[in-house]
């Protein structure tokens, strides 16, 4: 198999745009983002405009390094920023990526939003970049991250216990999920009657 070539690109929905993440978003993604219940299960919680930018930042940094591209979410009715989300743990020899550190603002939240994101991401990893797999993980006490995840057709894989110290000190355990490429056709077919 050739090598993966990942490369930032604008991805289209119906109701969102997902947009390569830029240092210039932080202050639109502060706005909607400084929300105390989006980061409970995020290992580093964002709390105030610098850690936004911080976050911001980090990402980008993981996108120079090749083992992230990040995006911003961007509600296509409004044309405003709602929320981020990447691919991270690139894997570019063994054609994997995992679909993570994703965020949509809470009044966002429980719309076609967040589903659609992952179509799109799904659809380009499998379809243009050609992954024969995409991980998919989480806190184990994440119960409504976990339940969204089965949903849009993920399979779960195991508990990586004892796996991230969280800023708290909480000792995380994390569940890991995937789809491969054999999959996705049934998992784009239910995904797609969704949006119907």
């Amino acid at each position: 198999m050739s090598e993966m070539v990942i490369a930032p690109v604008i991805l289209e929905g119906q109701h969102v745009r997902l947009e390569p993440l830029a240092s210039n978003h932080a202050a639109g993604l502060a706005a909607v983002g400084l929300d105390e219940d989006l980061w409970k299960w995020i290992p580093t919680p964002v709390r105030t405009a610098e850690e936004m930018s911080g976050y911001v930042q980090t990402a980008l940094n993981e996108q120079t390094k090749g083992s992230a591209l990040p995006f911003v979410l961007i509600e296509r009715s409004s044309d405003r920023i709602i929320g981020c989300t990447r691919y991270g743990n690139i894997d570019r020899d063994h054609h994997r990526v995992e679909i993570g550190w994703t965020w949509v603002a809470r009044r966002w939240q429980r719309t076609p939003i967040n589903t659609e994101a992952k179509y799109l991401l799904l659809r380009h990893a499998f379809e243009t970049l050609k992954c024969i797999r995409v991980e998919l993980k989480t806190d184990s006490l994440n119960e409504r991250s976990r339940a969204a995840i089965l949903r849009i057709g993920a399979t779960e894989e195991g508990t990586f216990r004892k796996h991230m110290i969280t800023a708290s000190g909480r000792i995380r355990h994390t569940v890991y999920f995937s789809i491969l490429d054999s999959e996705w056709p049934e998992v784009k077919a239910r995904l797609e009657a969704k949006f119907r």
